[in-house]
């Protein structure tokens, strides 16, 4: 997992490890998923990506 820097800051230290997301075509939400299970464990349906999460393909 990413590590959190100082209260405040507004920003990640480094990325999200073990994650990534995929947007639904129908829906237009956003699915993320452990890539070591393949669950799904959240998703966004602000239209909006995670943040620090990296997308698949």
């Amino acid at each position: 997992m990413a590590t959190n820097g100082k209260t405040g800051d507004g920003h990640r230290n480094g990325a999200v490890r073990d994650r990534s997301q995929f947007q639904h075509p129908d829906n237009g939400h956003w699915y993320k998923r452990d890539t070591n299970s393949g669950q799904i464990i959240d998703v966004n349906k602000g239209g909006q990506p995670h943040k620090g999460v990296r997308k698949e393909k």
